[in-house]
């Protein structure tokens, strides 16, 4: 490897494209600390420590262990320069309304934001555009549109999304085609290098000229295939070679290039608009798992043919959105957008339902662990709000001397499982779980006999309920009121039922009438009537209530076969 980098020239800067300069991360800089004290609750012990899949101890939650695709393990977390982080996170192609399998990258990532966040670090996070691709120019011929016309508007759908799912908006968003003086620099470095060939006006990566190709992936040069995206070129000097640009054709949208009229490869845009914004050395990289190869593989080869110091310290990957164990995605036709969840289902629910499997893993798209995550987003808030109606407007001004030390230790507790399960490579299944205990508590406090004649009850609810909205605001799940989301809630359900608050009301009354008639079977019939269809009818001194709940159709399916 020291022999090949001796062949690289000095890296050249890229023009300045007037963003803000602390958006961008220019390497090297002296080491600073931290702008602000890391934020990071207490541990309660020593023995609260990230647990670890292959048996490797971790000397303290204090530190951030993320799993490293290029080295296949768990590693800790060590920004190049103390107190700061450059991330970029691939973004979609933008021709079509995004699906799940992309909201499920971006909640991902969206975490990992947070949580840099929380613990204190300043975050240049950036998420680009791709908004000139094949796929954009195939959909806007058909429709009769100009291509960065309608790939702008399906950002700006794109980005209605991602409000939807309460992702913070990264740093900076660039888009391919405000970027093109970048890219075609970029090229220009390569091809003075060595590492490409033009051939006809189209300019190829030469991949075996990168003996560490592969090195990502693990994928050994022979066992390529011929580049994606793309049909096979019999021009290409090894099927592997990838363009880093196209000619354009007869219509097509086209840049000046001093090889002619043309647009980027794909590959070459996330090499420029990285560099631009973080340089070429920075520390996280992330996208979903299809992107490791061709197109992470190829962002290193490129990358570091135009800049001997370009380096990544942590290739970061989430798992596929599974439909029965095929991977979701547009190409298959087997794909679900984001609109079409939301339209019956929470927001928050869909937030949830990707945060309840660890983000490394596939997870299956099924009505069942929808409709679970609905039911516990309901819980959660009904909780809080039950909390918030018994304390009132009496906002407790106690500290945590005057909170009881069964309290205070169940509160320590959950704050170091926060900490030990978000520190182990983002295990949100195990930060989600251990909420169930604080829940538990709160509604034995508000509800039971003995939780009401607890000493300091109001302090205990109100630190508790301060924690509680403390980890949900971290994972970007606290509504802006739990009233309106527990409404919000109740609605979607009903849409899913196919029946409106009317409906609901009116079988209530005959089931009442029921019960007064002693007509058990009928009252019997009705409730489970409603529960088959996510209704849930609750019985107290007050009167009937309604809830949401899983229906039983899927709750019982040996049952309904």
């Amino acid at each position: 490897m020291a022999s090949l980098l001796n062949l690289f020239k000095s890296c050249r800067p890229f023009t300045p494209i007037g963003l803000p300069s602390r958006l961008r991360i220019q390497l090297p800089l002296s080491p600073r600390k931290l702008t602000q004290p890391r934020r990071s609750f207490t541990p309660l012990s020593s023995s609260s420590q990230p647990s670890t899949n292959n048996g490797d101890s971790i000397p303290g939650v204090n530190e951030l262990w993320l799993h490293n695709t290029m080295s296949k393990k768990k590693e800790v977390f060590k920004p190049k320069v103390e107190g700061k982080v450059g991330m970029y996170v691939c973004g979609v192609t933008a021709y079509d309304l995004s699906h799940i399998g992309h909201a499920r990258v971006y909640v991902t990532f969206d975490l990992l934001f947070r949580y840099l966040k929380h613990l204190g670090y300043d975050v240049s996070y950036v998420r680009n555009f791709t908004d000139v691709d094949d796929k954009i120019i195939a959909r806007a011929n058909e429709l009769g549109e100009d291509p960065i016309s309608l790939s702008r508007r399906f950002c700006e759908e794109f980005n209605r999304d991602m409000k939807q799912l309460q992702c913070l908006d990264p740093s900076v968003e660039p888009r391919v085609s405000d970027h093109i003086p970048q890219i075609i620099d970029l090229i220009k470095q390569i091809l003075d290098n060595g590492y490409a060939y033009e051939v006809d006006g189209d300019v190829y990566f030469s991949v075996d000229k990168f003996p560490t190709y592969g090195k990502l992936s693990g994928r050994k040069l022979e066992d390529n295939r011929a580049g994606e995206r793309v049909a096979v070129d019999t021009r290409k000097r090894h099927p592997a070679d990838f363009a880093l640009w196209k000619t354009a054709k007869e219509g097509e949208v086209f840049w000046e290039s001093p090889w002619g009229r043309g647009r980027p490869g794909w590959h070459i845009e996330c090499s420029a608009m990285s560099a631009a914004y973080l340089g070429y050395s920075f520390d996280i990289h992330g996208g979903g798992m299809d992107l490791v190869f061709p197109h992470h593989e190829n962002e290193i080869a490129q990358s570091c043919a135009a800049c001997d110091s370009s380096n990544i310290s942590y290739w970061i990957h989430n798992g596929f959105v599974t439909v029965d164990s095929e991977k979701m995605s547009k190409s298959l036709g087997n794909f679900f957008t984001i609109r079409q969840v939301i339209d019956l289902y929470h927001p928050l629910a869909l937030r949830l339902f990707l945060m309840g499997t660890h983000y490394r893993s596939p997870i299956n798209y099924s009505d069942f662990l929808l409709e679970s995550a609905s039911e516990r987003v309901f819980y959660i808030f009904q909780t809080l709000h039950d909390c918030e109606s018994v304390l009132g407007d009496q906002a407790s001004t106690a500290d945590n001397g005057s909170v009881p030390s069964d309290i205070l230790t169940s509160i320590n507790t959950f704050r170091s499982e926060f900490i030990a399960s978000m520190s182990d490579d983002l295990h949100t299944p195990v930060t989600l779980a251990a909420m169930s205990e604080p829940l538990k508590t709160i509604n034995d406090l508000i509800h039971t006999r003995k939780g009401k004649k607890q000493p300091r009850r109001e302090e205990s609810l109100k630190a508790l309920e301060t924690t509680v909205r403390e980890v949900l605001t971290m994972l970007g799940l606290m509504p802006t009121s739990y009233s309106e989301v527990l409404e919000q809630l109740k609605e979607k359900a009903l849409k899913r039922a196919g029946m409106n608050e009317e409906d609901v009301l009116q079988r209530v009354k005959e089931r009442t009438d029921a019960r007064k008639n002693k007509e058990y079977e009928r009252s019997d019939s009705i409730r489970k009537e409603l529960a088959n269809v996510g209704i849930a009818l609750m019985d107290s001194p007050e009167g009937t209530t309604w809830r949401p709940a899983i229906p039983l159709a899927l709750q019982e399916p040996s049952t309904t076969t």
